[in-house]
């Protein structure tokens, strides 16, 4: 009973610290905060559109904040989500131009394949590092991130290129490998669908398998798991894998749900973003859905009140950083423990 009144308690002063500073860096920008918070409600769930781009954009989030999880679970800190989902787009890509006559369905199932291993094995490498010679996983991550950004840079200007569009960006991709669309005429599309399916899949693993159990033993205390007979070094590489693959379908969604070819700057920082959805949800499946839908939702409302109210979108970043400050101090002040 008293960490029921304590868990609500802190919860209750979190979100009136959270909206009283929005409420006052709204007030600081010059706008109306009645207008500002119509505007933003609006924007979420104002229209069938609103609500489909909430979910559009809480896709790839929630993807990439699921293998994040499991990173973190194992003691794997993965921070290179943001460029194993390019990996996952590079990867799609190369199938739709290489395979273009693939019926549908084999298309959809190869490009998630594909896509899961890419991001899977550029995740692997640090995962190797980590396990056999002890290296950060957490700059290697970083430093991933970059080698993949940049090298999609280099393919839609060279091997990818579309040679009759004079900007770097790949061909369109065949419509085989096209997500069908759920909500027309949003652009919602069977994205979401595989999200949720990994997140059950994952809770599944995680919580209701050996292999989940000795993945979370290791993250917990690796020299008593070692000490167990669980083998340290093979789950966290399995973690890596994991945590990678679930980034690259981010990427493979992005593609096949909605740009249809690869561009720069495919994903708006989803990886990083990534990071805040899983401290978000506690690194629980259940959690990381509803986390990732409140940051999506977070977000798409501050761009409608932005084009309403003229209120700067940086205002989502910062109360996002507050929300995970939060967070994490109310474990401090008020005696709070995850389970």
């Amino acid at each position: 009973m008293k960490r029921s009144v304590s868990n609500a308690l802190s919860l209750t002063v979190v979100t009136c610290i959270v909206l009283g500073v929005s409420l006052l860096l709204i007030a600081m920008v010059g706008s109306s905060i009645p207008s500002s918070l119509s505007s933003f409600i609006r924007g979420i769930v104002g229209s069938t559109y609103s609500i489909g781009e909430v979910l559009v954009r809480a896709t790839p989030l929630m993807l990439a904040a699921l293998g994040v999880s499991i990173g973190f679970r194992t003691g794997f800190i993965n921070i290179g989500a943001e460029g194993q989902i390019y990996l996952g787009a590079i990867a799609i890509t190369w199938l739709g131009m290489t395979f273009p006559s693939l019926p549908p369905i084999l298309m959809i199932f190869f490009a998630i394949l594909v896509g899961f291993l890419a991001g899977g094995v550029w995740s692997v490498i640090p995962g190797i590092l980590k396990a056999k010679f002890g290296l950060s996983e957490i700059i290697n991550t970083i430093m991933l991130n970059y080698i993949a950004i940049n090298l999609v840079g280099i393919l839609v200007r060279t091997s990818l290129k579309d040679p009759s569009y004079p900007y770097p960006m790949s061909p369109i991709l065949p419509p085989a490998s096209y997500f069908p669309m759920l909500l027309l005429p949003t652009r919602l599309h069977a994205g979401f669908l595989l999200a949720l399916i990994c997140a059950v899949l994952v809770y599944l693993l995680m919580f209701r398998s050996s292999t989940g159990f000795c993945m979370r033993a290791v993250g917990l205390n690796k020299r008593a798991s070692m000490c167990s007979g669980i083998s340290v070094k093979s789950h966290m590489v399995l973690s890596a894998l994991l945590s990678g693959g679930l980034a690259g379908l981010a990427g493979v969604s992005e593609i096949a749900g909605l740009h249809h070819r690869l561009i720069e700057g495919i994903s708006p920082s989803y990886g990083y973003l990534a990071i805040v959805v899983s401290l978000l949800g506690k690194n629980h499946p259940f959690w990381i859905i509803l986390s990732s839908l409140g940051i999506a939702a977070l977000q798409v409302g501050s761009m409608a009140m932005q084009r309403s109210s003229g209120v700067p979108t940086s205002i989502a970043s910062i109360i996002m950083g507050l929300l995970v400050i939060m967070i994490l101090a109310r474990k401090q002040f008020f005696g709070y423990r995850e389970v």
